[in-house]
Parts: C-alpha cells; sequence; structure tokens
C-alpha cells in the first residue's frame, strides 16, 4: 500500500468512532485504534491477484493469507477442505452474418485491461456451469428476460423456438434469466450489461475516471440455480464422498455474458417489431427491436468441468460458561476476478473484527459462547464452500448453532442496508444506533439508514440466494443477519472490481468498512454474552400476520374453482404470538429472581427454546424446487433466486392455480401449503413454550 496512502488512514482513524470510558467488552472492542489503516492493508494483499475458486491463487496465496493473520490475532485456526465440481471456459466464440453468409461482426468476448493490475490473469468471461454448444440461430431481444418479458413476446406473435435471446442484466438472477429462456424453447442465451443500468446512462464517463462499467465491461457468474455441489446435492463433498455421475439440475442450454460493446451490433442487426418503450436502453441505437432476426447468430462454447479443492478457513474463539453453543460469522473469499468489493471488501472487515476479538481475548477476555469466524471458498459458483461445510455439520448446528451474521460485499456505496430474520430486528437497530454514521459525520448508522431507506420495511428478509446466510437459514434454520453499505456497484464481477476501484470510488478513506466491523463485532458480542438471548419472537408473529393477510387478500381477489381458506395459518400465528407473550413473561420472571443457581438452568432452558424456534419453520419435505431449500416462511421466488418470498411455497402454487384457475387440483395444493405452514407456525409456539401437547 503507498505509503502516503497509510498516513492518512491512520491519521483519520479515529475521527468518528463513538467512544466510551468504559471498560466492558463492547467498549473495548470499538477502541481498537489503526482500524481503517489495517483493513485497507488487508484489502490491498488479498487483491493482488485475481483467485477465483478452485486457482492456485485462491487455494494457497488468499486462503494461507486469512489463516495466517487469524493466527497472528492469537486465534485458533484451521482449513476445511472439499472436491466439488467447478466449471470452466476452454473456448468462446460469437460472430453474426447475414442469411446469405456474409461476415457482419466478431465479437470480442474479452475486457480492457486495466493498467493499474499488475497481474493481468483474469479468468475469461463465461457463465460458471453453462453446457458446451454450437448453435447457429436468430437473434431475440427479451429484454431483462423475466416472466413478464415473455408474456410481451408471446403477446407479439414472437417464436423463441431455437433462437438465441439476447437479454440485459439488471432486474433478475442471471440462472433464472437462462432458465426461462430454456422453457421459453430458446437454443442459447447470451446477456450483456446496458449502459442504463450499469453506467448511468454512459454520459457521465466509465472507469477508471469514474465508477461506471466500461463498455467493454462484462459480468461473470454462475447459472447453476441450486446450491452447493451439483455432485453431492444434500451430503458434504469430502474426499470419501459418494458422488453423482452427473447433475440434472444444471443448465440445459449454452449462455454466456457479454460486453455492451459486442451486444451493441447484435441489436443493430435486429428487424420485427420495435420494442416498449420501458425495454429501451441506453446503447447508441435508433431504437431497440425485438428480432426475430433476420441476421444469423453463430455462438459456440466449450466448458470444462473439474472436480476440485476448495478451502475453507476457519477460526474460533471457545466461550467460557456455553462452549458449546455457537455464534458464527462468515464471508466468503473466492472472486471471479479480483474482488475488492464483492467479496473481500467483507473479508478485510472479518480479518479487522478477528483482531479486535483476538486483542480482547490478548488481555484475558472470553466469550459466554464460542464464536467462529467462516471464511468460506466457491461462494461464486453457488455457495458450495458454505454449504458443504452446513451439510458436514448439520446436526451439530441445528442442536447448537445461535445465530449465522453474514457479510459478504461490505461496502460497495454509501446507503447501510440489512436483511435479517425477524427475531433479530430490534438487536439489529439497536447496534446501528450505537455506531456513528460515517458518511455524514452526524447522527449514527441507524439515523441515516432510516432516512435513505423508503420501503416499507426497513429489514428485508432473507429468503433469496445471494450470499452465505442461505443454507444456514434454508437448510438448518438458523437465525441470520446480512448487511452491508451499498447502492450501486456497476463493476460488480469485471476486471474492474479491483483495489483501485475501492480506493477511488467505493471506500477511500475506508471509514465505511470500519462502520461495518464495528456493528459486525457488537452484534456478536451481544450474541455470543447476553445472559438471555436477545430475541424477539412477537416481532416475528407480528410479521407472520402481515404475510397471511396478504395471501388472504390474493385469495379473495382471484377467480378460486374452490374455497380455499387461510383460517387455519391466522389461527397457528395467534397461537405463536400467545407464546411469544409466554416466554417473554417467563424472561422478565427470571431476571427478577434471586436465585443465581435456578437463573443459570432457565437461562440455558430459555435459551434453547429462543434458539430452536427458528428450526420449526424448517420442513423436512422443503420447497419443490430444491432439496436445501426447506425454510417454509422465506424463500426464493420461483423466477429470481435473488429475490426473497414470504411463504414461498404457497406463493408458488398460488401462481400456477392462477394460471389454470378451472383446475380444481391447483387450489388444493394452495390449501395443502397453507395448512403446512400453519403447522410450522404451530411448531414453533410449542418450542417457545417448551412444553409438551
Amino acid at each position: 500500500m503507498p505509503i502516503a496512502l497509510a498516513a492518512v488512514l491512520v491519521g483519520v482513524a479515529l475521527q468518528y468512532r463513538c467512544r466510551n470510558p468504559t471498560r466492558g467488552a463492547a467498549e473495548r472492542f470499538l477502541d481498537a485504534p489503526g482500524s481503517n489503516a489495517t483493513i485497507a492493508h488487508h484489502l490491498f494483499h488479498l487483491t493482488r491477484h485475481p483467485h477465483v475458486a478452485g486457482s492456485a491463487h485462491n487455494l494457497y496465496t488468499t486462503a494461507s493469507y486469512v489463516l495466517s493473520a487469524f493466527q497472528q490475532y492469537g486465534l485458533d485456526a484451521h482449513f476445511t477442505d472439499y472436491q466439488v465440481l467447478l466449471s470452466y471456459p476452454l473456448s468462446r466464440s460469437l460472430s453474426i452474418s447475414l442469411p446469405n453468409g456474409t461476415s457482419l461482426y466478431t465479437a470480442l468476448l474479452q475486457e480492457s485491461v486495466d493498467p493499474t493490475q499488475e497481474d493481468h490473469d483474469v479468468i475469461p468471461t463465461f457463465h460458471a456451469y453453462s453446457p458446451s454448444g454450437a448453435v447457429v440461430a436468430e437473434a431475440v431481444y427479451v429484454n431483462y428476460g423475466r416472466p413478464a418479458d415473455y408474456d410481451t413476446l408471446r403477446g407479439l406473435g414472437i417464436n423463441l423456438t431455437g433462437a438465441i435471446i439476447i437479454a440485459r442484466y439488471g432486474k433478475i438472477y442471471r440462472g433464472d434469466i437462462v432458465a426461462l429462456a430454456a422453457r421459453a424453447g430458446a437454443a442459447a442465451a447470451l446477456v450483456y450489461n446496458d449502459p442504463a443500468d450499469y453506467a448511468d446512462g454512459g454520459k457521465k464517463g466509465f472507469y477508471p475516471e469514474a465508477p461506471w462499467l466500461p463498455p467493454s465491461g462484462v459480468q461473470r457468474g454462475t447459472v447453476f440455480r441450486e446450491l452447493g455441489d451439483p455432485l453431492t446435492p444434500g451430503w458434504p463433498s469430502t474426499s470419501y464422498a459418494e458422488r453423482l455421475d452427473g447433475s440434472t439440475e444444471l443448465p440445459s442450454i449454452p449462455s454466456l455474458p457479454i460486453s455492451a460493446l459486442d451486444a451493441l451490433p447484435i441489436l443493430q442487426s435486429l428487424e420485427g417489431p420495435v420494442a416498449p418503450d420501458s425495454w429501451h436502453g441506453a446503447l447508441d441505437l435508433p431504437s431497440y427491436r425485438i428480432g426475430r432476426g433476420p441476421a444469423l447468430l453463430h455462438f459456440s462454447y466449450s466448458e470444462n468441468q473439474t472436480v476440485a479443492t476448495i478451502r475453507n478457513v476457519l477460526a474460533v474463539i471457545k466461550g467460557s460458561s456455553e462452549p458449546d453453543r455457537f455464534v458464527l460469522l462468515g464471508n466468503h473469499r473466492d472472486a471471479w476476478t479480483y474482488g475488492a468489493v464483492d467479496p473481500n471488501s467483507g473479508t478485510a472487515a472479518l480479518l479487522e473484527v478477528a483482531r479486535r476479538l483476538g486483542k480482547l481475548q490478548q488481555e484475558g477476555w472470553k466469550p459466554r459462547r464460542s464464536i467462529y469466524l467462516c471464511n468460506w471458498d466457491a461462494e461464486e459458483y453457488g455457495l458450495i464452500g458454505s454449504t458443504e461445510w452446513v451439510e458436514e455439520n448439520e446436526k451439530l448446528l441445528s442442536s447448537k448453532a445461535v445465530a449465522y451474521i453474514n457479510v459478504d460485499t461490505a461496502v460497495s456505496g454509501e446507503n447501510f442496508s440489512a436483511s435479517a430474520t425477524p427475531q433479530l430486528d430490534n438487536l439489529l437497530k439497536r447496534i446501528a444506533g450505537k455506531i456513528k454514521d460515517p458518511v455524514g459525520l452526524s447522527g449514527t448508522v441507524f439515523d441515516s439508514w432510516v432516512k435513505a431507506k423508503e420501503a416499507t420495511f426497513l429489514i428485508e428478509r432473507l429468503g433469496g440466494t445471494g450470499s452465505d446466510y442461505a443454507p444456514f437459514l434454508q437448510h438448518v434454520g438458523v437465525s441470520a443477519i446480512d448487511f452491508t453499505y451499498g447502492g450501486g456497484y456497476p463493476v460488480y464481477h469485471s476486471t474492474y472490481d479491483n483495489y483501485n476501484w475501492m480506493l477511488n470510488f467505493g471506500d477511500p478513506l475506508f471509514h465505511r468498512h470500519v462502520a461495518i466491523v464495528e456493528i459486525w463485532g457488537l452484534i456478536a458480542l451481544e450474541l455470543a454474552e447476553e445472559e438471555i438471548l436477545p430475541f424477539d419472537y412477537g416481532a416475528y408473529a407480528t410479521e407472520l400476520q402481515v404475510y397471511a393477510e396478504s395471501i388472504h387478500h390474493q385469495l379473495e381477489t382471484c377467480n378460486c374453482s374452490q374455497a380455499v381458506t387461510v383460517k387455519p395459518l391466522f389461527s397457528a400465528i395467534s397461537d405463536m404470538h400467545s407464546a411469544a407473550g409466554f416466554i417473554h413473561h417467563e424472561i422478565k420472571s427470571l431476571r427478577d429472581s434471586t436465585s443465581s443457581r435456578e437463573g443459570v438452568i432457565w437461562q440455558r432452558i430459555i435459551n434453547d427454546r429462543l434458539v430452536l424456534a427458528e428450526r420449526a419453520f424448517v420442513d423436512a419435505r422443503g420447497l419443490a424446487r430444491g432439496d436445501l431449500y426447506k425454510h417454509l416462511v422465506f424463500g426464493p421466488t420461483t423466477n429470481d433466486d435473488y429475490a426473497s418470498s414470504s411463504y414461498p411455497a404457497i406463493q408458488d402454487a398460488l401462481f400456477a392455480a392462477k394460471e389454470d384457475a378451472q383446475n380444481s387440483s391447483r387450489w388444493a395444493l394452495v390449501q395443502h401449503e397453507i395448512w403446512r405452514a400453519a403447522r410450522t407456525a404451530t411448531h414453533a409456539a410449542l418450542t417457545l413454550r417448551g412444553e409438551l401437547t
């Protein structure tokens, strides 16, 4: 790191931190000097080389760096390896010709080199797990590739059978773009970054002069729609594990991400209807047309699938009185390119949390419960490192994990945002209210968060599969939190996600990184230290009531061929609300108790019930779409894995019933899913009460 930068960072390190003269663990955690300089140092070294999962730089260089840092800070740390199926590009080609064979354009399929980087050995642009294939066909522009976009195309009479669709990134998960294209009959899919979505219209400059994605920029990423190793679905991919010969869950048509520079000639070649106004982006076109054709695209892609070693790095601070209860903090390490934003801003923050906790430990402090710091591998391929670890440790996690606190991208912008399971909302807001706002330098993070947030719910929910919280929540039912400073990240998964971008546009003085560290650390300390866990199931039940009322409203306004009632769900949620009040009263009585011995026993009993109540929402049969999606309250939507849906099984059944409204069996399935959701709320209520029927 440049000496001048280090000096600046050290000089401003403590300007905005909230100070407290008391000597509690939380106050001492906040009082650690040199924080932003240390974070900048870590980020610089973590991002010197591209480090995609399975590469030597990720398996050895960055993994060893993280392990060494953990150990330097006095933590017990180790590697946990798995052998998983990964995917890499062998060859790619894309060109345009007229039907008579006249060549119009040959795509570059590469990003412009960033001169600020020393190591230019970046993996070529590709979609992980795209199958090999060669297709010659007309192109059809499908806007963002959402179900509503295909409805528009059907209304226009556009035939997609055998076509190559071209879609723009920006609204749904890329794997769903490809899956929906295949469902519509397309033979291949191309996905590009339109300047309207990733360059503010292209009128304000591009990286390296501005934060915006250059015309040659490309978003890599996986198109696998499940979690974990494709060859070991539901069990860990250890060296001795059973492995399938193949996976039916992998994509069925080839796909490729391309740049705006390569997309422009394709869109210029299209004729057919003019696209609706909302489909128009910011490329230099008289108008966006849909096609089909008449020009032909010649697209070929060849992939290399290989079983490779991935490496998680874990550190632990053992608890004093409850060492068998685990508070878990997690971030992933692997990146498609350099990963200065995604994910190593979070990795650098995790190492700073480790440094501060290590300092507390050296001063003689030990937490009540054990704290695990987890650095995952192969997240970008489908949350593989975390999923395999959860599968291997499922039984212990199910009975002993308190909560999982995730930070993927720590900083990509100026706006704080967070997602959580509802019982942790109050904890999250209270901690955010203790940390001074690093952007405005007045008020707290909570103050600026509330001011900037326009959505009805301040805290979003964790039903999607966007990061490593998913296997913990979806497979085991571990309560979770995820948070970030975001608000626009145009160089996502491109070669321009590097230290230079962060230093110039992301967080030049690393103030927001420090705020993330302090929120992360204080949440961990409270969950590890408080005698009674700060879980609020009354708030959870209140939110479930809102979701149930939404389902009731949908049923009232649709053309059902048979009666469907939400009464079982309302009744079960009412029971849960009553049980939340019951345990709240128990907690109050315990705090008023004068018997310390009896208090310790009851603390353990009550905490176990608070922890296990979330497990009640996990159903062994899960959602219809995958083995690992088992949480019946929060899950991914059918057509966007990144989005969160409340009561996803009910919503999926409702969607199918509305599509075939006169089919009584469809409505019977809706009723079944309502009953199934109601049973989970009943189980949660019984768990909170702690009594057998």
